[in-house]
């Protein structure tokens, strides 16, 4: 029997009791007319919720409104909407298919359609938006059967939604949301009217398969975005503008870093330039792993394919592994490390006086990702990580994983990310072990998080399958959110493997095992890294820290003894004597962005000493050679951002 009350716990610490049922938008008008009337969404326990959706038990509930970020994600999804809407008023015969899921940045819908969009549609489609807003029509939440909902869609015309319907497990509750005349299955959330939205852009359009699979047929997708204001669509406009500069793929040819080719899809080959910035990355790494204490091991790439099925992997993440066949034995080649670490873990003996064992490994791992989703280095097929593996005793958890989550803060501020978003995943619906592992898991890393202080959020069914996760999130430069490192807890694996420790006890017990990386792949960080750069490194971390610039071939002797004295201190340095003007040299070296240009004349030569440019054109000065490299090291050794 359900309660007739249900509690619910407010941002501010108090409590308010509402009749079993409630809605959000309930609370809210309780709470005050003028939060009921900006209302935009809700979140319960951290879950972004529509705010006519009953609430059935206890929870923390949050009202968000045009101030919070949440706003914009339920904004672009009422957009969606309306996007189709607009769609099917301009050409009625149009199927529609399913929106997005994420909607962080954009909104889209694939389409039934005869053709490809045209720029022109799309401008049609955005003016027809406009109208639709302006009738500023209210959304309904409505719950269906799914015997209803199948005959609706069916008189509706709309085949592709029946087959969507299908999707939805049994029991799970079904839901329409409609505005004017349209009428969609949709989960929500949305905002509560039309006027809430207030820019629309309509962004691009391309053609997609039905489910993402190149079996299927072929949907026509339209891209758009949806704002509070026009004075927030104007500064997402910048963004775009300025992200669209910072691009690496664009940057990354441009400064002979790295480049792709068809004979390995989705698999970046680094030219010298790019091997020395990813180099540097990995031995940053490597300095903490000798702080921190982890042992870096060597595992190989291609094993035996029943070890996939031990560890679990097979079963749940076939479909983006490669195989291969040797002497009628089936192998798989690595997607990750964490299974051959269980197996060295497991060549000896191991008391609880070992423990903590920590592994570090940077073996190369192979993944299939489909061609529609692969994007520059952020999503490729062959890449390495800066993978770890804890083996620890159930009562080191807390100790292990706040010192990670330390190790990663200190990692990303060297890299200037100032701004880290936490968050804890949570148990997902495909999953391995029983509720009661999953709940001693995620209260580890709740309470580690919670010992230190650590401001996070509740990212429901996100963990991995095997174990919840600690998510780190940074905001580049342009205030864009990346996903990067990750601290996932793991009761499975050591079960999987029969991992043992002898105890204080002298019986045998199960380690935890914690997964555990920082940069995360080394490619995607090292695409990421580009962007919030522009490309320009910092002084330890650039390909080239210093172009020795002769003003003309008289002074090239001087030059290459300055050269040869600067690359001997260690120093990553090139001469250009090119039969160029100096300027021209000058400005290719920025667009290269060398930090420092060492320009010598006829005073520099006679006084021994060097004139050095910064990248962005300030001088520093005349000074000895001696005094450049001791301005330059206390950079590189300290890792600073600025020149």
């Amino acid at each position: 029997m359900a309660p007739e009350t249900i509690e619910l716990t407010l941002p501010d610490g108090s409590v308010r009791s509402m009749p079993h049922g409630a809605t959000a938008l309930d609370v809210a008008m309780d709470i005050g007319p003028g939060l009921g009337k900006a209302a935009i969404g809700a979140a319960l326990d951290g879950e972004l919720i529509d705010l006519r959706q009953p609430i059935a038990a206890d929870g923390r509930l949050r009202i968000i409104t045009s101030r919070d970020e949440e706003a914009g994600h339920v904004i672009r999804h009422s957009a969606e909407h309306v996007m189709a809407d607009a769609v099917k008023r301009l050409w009625p015969e149009t199927e529609i298919d399913a929106g997005r899921q994420d909607h962080s940045e954009k909104y889209q819908y694939d389409f039934r359609f005869p053709r490809t969009f045209t720029p022109e549609d799309l401008v049609r489609i955005e003016d027809k938006m406009r109208e639709i807003l302006a009738e500023r029509s209210s959304f309904e939440r409505i719950e269906i059967s799914r015997d209803e909902a199948e005959a609706l869609f069916r008189e509706m015309g709309e085949s592709l939604k029946i087959e969507r319907l299908k999707d939805i497990p049994e029991g799970e509750t079904i839901t329409l949301f409609r505005h004017g005349q349209f009428t969609d299955l949709c989960r929500g959330p949305h905002v509560q009217h039309l006027k809430q939205i207030g820019a629309v852009k309509l962004l691009e359009a391309s053609g997609v398969y039905w489910k993402g699979d190149e079996a299927n047929e072929m949907l026509q997708r339209v891209y758009g975005t949806a704002f509070g204001s026009p004075k927030e669509l104007k500064a997402y406009e910048k963004q775009v503008e300025e992200s669209q500069a910072r691009d690496h793929r664009r940057l990354g040819p441009q400064l002979d870093l790295f480049s792709f080719h068809e004979e390995a899809p989705a698999s970046p080959f680094f030219h010298p330039k790019g091997a020395c910035v990813y180099n540097g990355l990995v031995d940053f790494v490597r300095e903490l792993y000798a702080q921190y204490e982890y042992d870096e091991v060597v595992t190989p790439q291609i094993l035996d394919v029943d070890l996939w099925h031990t560890s679990g992997h097979y079963e749940h993440y076939r479909d983006a592994m490669f195989f291969t066949e040797v002497d009628d034995r089936q192998y798989a080649v690595k997607p990750m490390n964490c299974p051959t670490h269980c197996l060295i873990f497991k060549t000896k003996r191991r008391s609880y006086r070992d423990l903590p064992v920590r592994y570090a490994d940077f073996g190369r791992l192979h993944r299939y990702e489909k061609s529609g989703v692969i994007t520059g280095l952020t999503r490729v097929r062959s890449f390495a990580q800066d993978d770890a593996h804890v083996f620890c005793t159930p009562e080191q958890i807390e100790d292990e994983v706040l010192t990670v989550v330390r190790m990663i803060q200190r990692l990303y501020t060297v890299f200037g990310f100032a701004e880290i978003l936490i968050e804890l995943s949570t148990r997902p619906e495909k999953r391995l072990g029983s509720d009661e592992m999953w709940d001693q898991a995620e209260g580890s890393l709740r309470g580690a998080l919670e010992k230190e202080g650590i401001d996070y959020q509740v990212n429901p069914g996100d963990g991995a399958f095997y174990g919840p996760k600690i998510d780190f999130q940074v905001r580049d430069a342009i205030g864009r959110s990346w996903q990067l490192g990750t601290v996932q807890l793991d009761y499975q694996l050591p079960e999987r493997f029969g991992l043992r420790y002898v105890g204080a006890d002298g019986a045998e017990h199960q380690p935890v095992m914690i997964h555990r990386a920082m940069l995360g792949s080394v490619e995607r960080f090292l695409g990421i890294l580009i962007e919030h750069t522009a490309g320009k490194f910092p002084l330890w971390l650039a390909p080239v820290q210093a172009v020795v610039l002769p003003i003309s071939e008289k002074f090239e002797d001087y030059a290459r003894t300055v050269e040869q004295k600067l690359g001997a201190a260690g120093m990553r340095v090139e001469l250009d004597a090119r039969n160029e003007k100096l300027g021209y040299r000058i400005r290719e070296a920025q667009v290269n962005q060398v930090p420092y240009m060492v320009v010598i004349g006829g005073r520099e030569a006679e006084d021994g000493t060097v004139t050095v440019r910064r990248r962005a054109g300030e001088p520093l000065g005349a000074m000895t050679p001696e005094a450049f490299l001791d301005h330059a090291m206390k950079l590189i050794g300290t890792r600073e951002l600025e020149l």
